[in-house]
């Protein structure tokens, strides 16, 4: 039978509050700060991140995997993060890596392994896990090969993904097959049964999947223990941080607008939702604790792969480009393809994520050129459209509207303020800004943390 509630209940309850109301807390909750890319990732978020880390008490990691790429200079020293956020350089700073994010933890621990030797202190004191996060596998890297040649066999041509297993394992935790670091935590004995389930699975799809089962479980078994400390629940955790003691608090976006999986040029993205979105379900945040939300660009276009570029240039300034950028992918070691930078793009990225100020990048890397062109509209059988294409082959025949401006031919990099830069740089920083909509408040000249001009 039963029990109907009454005032009482109500009084009883009330003169005996949970534990974690006793302490002061702060009752609009901290706003956290994020850091998303504007393009199709390798716009540089490291560097802004870890610009804006160095004043943050948490930083955090929502959504991707190892496919995603984040190099930050310090002291001349060259760090690469891949899964790890970037403010693990930080002393007092806490890096946590969300559930939204996908783990291979072989590629985690040769990662730390690495940066370790260039430096890298403390990290175990300093980095938390959410148990929320589901486990990228060996055989899900193994899979994403097959897939892609699959792929190129039955369409003759591939998605270009970074075969890290990413897309798999967003897909087995779409079909709830996957498995999450809190059942690693857990019995050994029914994790270790589901994974053989799981292989299975995969062998009866990919006759050709050879899967050595047992010498993964007893690798992850091993990591099991060296990650257990860094383990907790990850939204009591990001409550806690939003809720308690004022905090500031960053997230790291990895990928890019352009490489979401609801509003990238699909089918040529990522697995997971790398816009604003992405931050409330890959930490387990309300919206209302968005503050500001920051579009980090190249001052020109790059793009890793396959897929509809619209202002690639395949000719002598994309070469330029590709040369003086160094724009070689930090995860894959691909070339990057190049080209003008691309205003529609920017202006369909700040519609969907409401950035409120813009990080212009690798400007210095336009200084040798004569003139510049800036991408401004897309025209289908002539007539300029409001919107970005979804469709790929629609997006291919667009035609690209250009505004060209003089090239100030000085070198920038040695600029720390405004007023360093050329008036011709000036004037196509404020033109960008302008026909975005969207202050932009940094502009990088180089490599270093040192290299950003901050505006405001």
């Amino acid at each position: 039978m039963s029990k109907s509630w009454s005032a009482n209940d109500h009084k009883s309850y009330s003169n005996s509050p949970p534990a974690a109301t006793k302490r002061p807390r702060n009752d609009n909750g901290n706003k956290v700060t994020v850091v998303l890319g504007a393009q199709w990732g390798d716009e540089g978020k490291g560097k802004v991140v870890d610009l804006l880390a160095t004043e943050s008490d948490i930083v955090c990691r929502c959504q991707g995997g190892n496919n995603a790429g984040h190099t930050v200079v310090v002291d001349e020293k060259e760090y690469d993060f891949h899964l790890l956020p970037s403010g693990i350089i930080n002393t007092h700073c806490t890096s946590f890596i969300g559930n939204g994010v996908v783990i291979h933890l072989p590629g985690l621990f040769e990662e730390i392994d690495k940066n370790e030797k260039k430096g890298l202190k403390g990290w175990d004191k300093r980095l938390v896990i959410s148990d929320r996060a589901h486990i990228v596998f060996d055989f899900h890297q193994a899979v994403d090969g097959l897939q892609e040649v699959q792929r190129k066999a039955q369409e003759g041509k591939n998605i270009g993904t970074t075969k890290k297993g990413i897309g798999p394992t967003y897909a087995c935790k779409a079909s709830r097959t996957g498995l999450r670091i809190c059942d690693l935590m857990a019995d050994f004995n029914e994790f270790s049964t589901r994974v053989k389930n799981l292989v299975q699975q995969y062998q009866s799809m990919y006759p050709a999947l050879k899967v050595d089962v047992e010498g993964e479980l007893k690798k992850l078994k091993d990591y099991a223990e060296r990650i257990r400390p860094l383990v907790r629940d990850g939204v009591y955790f990001m409550y806690d941080a939003i809720h308690g003691v004022p905090k500031k608090i960053l997230v790291e976006g990895a990928n890019a607008a352009l490489l979401d999986i609801d509003f990238g040029t699909y089918p040529f993205v990522t697995s997971s939702n790398c816009t604003v979105g992405g931050v409330c379900t890959g930490l387990g945040i309300p919206p209302a604790n968005i503050g500001e939300v920051y579009g980090v660009s190249k001052a020109y276009t790059t793009r890793v792969g396959i897929g509809a570029f619209p202002t690639e240039q395949l000719n002598a300034v994309g070469e330029l480009l590709q040369t003086r950028g160094h724009e070689v992918g930090v995860t894959t070691g691909r070339k990057r393809r190049c080209g003008w930078l691309d205003l529609v793009i920017l202006k369909y990225a700040h519609m969907i994520n409401g950035f409120t100020a813009i990080a212009l990048t690798k400007l210095d890397i336009l200084d040798d050129l004569d003139e510049i062109e800036v991408g401004v509209a897309y025209k289908i059988n002539g007539k300029r459209i409001p919107y970005f294409p979804a469709n790929m082959e629609v997006l291919q025949k667009v035609e690209v509207e250009y505004e060209t401006f003089p090239g100030w031919k000085t070198d920038t990099s040695a600029a720390r303020k405004w007023n360093d830069l050329p008036s011709k740089a000036q004037n196509y920083i404020r033109f960008v800004e302008n026909h975005i909509g969207v202050p932009i408040k940094w502009v990088g000249v180089g490599k270093s943390r040192e290299c950003m001009i901050q505006m405001f």
